[in-house]
């Protein structure tokens, strides 16, 4: 007599890994940032070196206070896992600002109102470590991966033969990028986070591409009034 085979019964898939969850509840956000007219101008090469110049320097008050937070929150066990020293782009944007405005860039670079606001939310991250994840993963994130072809165009657009104007897009120190994006999620998805604090992370992450789109409209109307 013949063994009847059974039809296998289909396996139920495991949890979502958190670094999914996380891009898709985001992914409309992330979009808007990208479809909007300013960032449209950068990508096209249409936009203006003083634009240009205006963004990197939005970002230089967006990143000082992202990464003095990351400095007050060292230690942490949530936060720490993400202080990543060659993550660090400051000193990058000093490089960039010294070649694109002048060694008096401090006292020729002011926030627009959308960055302040942004900046102080981000400050506000410094008791609470799964926003500042949040914050660093919108962030660093976005500049490791879509920053490599800004890099090219703003390189290209602008005439910059080294690397001091887009240094900021400069990672070098993490070897293979697309390596260095799989241990980023694999750190996303170790995180111990119950579903109250993971749905924080989610909050704040669509606050902070929010933020950041908030920035781009304030440039945009400088720079491209018909956006």
């Amino acid at each position: 007599m013949g063994v009847t085979a059974e039809t296998p019964a289909p396996v139920s898939p495991g949890p979502e890994p958190f670094s999914e969850r996380l891009k898709a509840s985001t992914w409309t956000h992330h979009q808007a940032a990208e479809a909007h007219g300013f960032t449209q101008a950068l990508l096209g090469g249409t936009l203006s070196r003083e634009g240009y110049t205006d963004m990197v320097a939005q970002h230089y008050f967006a990143y000082t206070a992202l990464e003095e937070v990351g400095r007050t929150l060292a230690g942490d066990p949530l936060a720490d896992r993400f202080l990543l020293p060659a993550l660090e782009r400051v000193p990058a944007l000093v490089r960039d600002l010294e070649h694109l405005v002048g060694p008096d860039w401090r006292d020729r670079i002011s926030p627009t109102p959308a960055t302040r606001t942004y900046t102080a939310r981000i400050e506000q991250m410094a008791d609470r470590p799964e926003g500042f994840v949040a914050h660093h993963y919108t962030r660093y994130m976005g500049d490791v991966s879509g920053g490599q072809f800004i890099r090219r165009v703003a390189a290209r657009t602008y005439g910059i033969t080294d690397e001091a104007g887009v240094a900021f897009y400069v990672f070098d120190a993490l070897g293979s990028l697309p390596r260095f994006r799989e241990g980023y999620r694999a750190r996303l998805d170790s995180l111990e986070l119950d579903a109250a604090a993971a749905d924080r992370v989610v909050a704040e992450t669509r606050l902070a591409y929010q933020l950041n789109t908030e920035v781009l409209a304030d440039l945009g109307k400088l720079y491209t009034p018909a956006s």
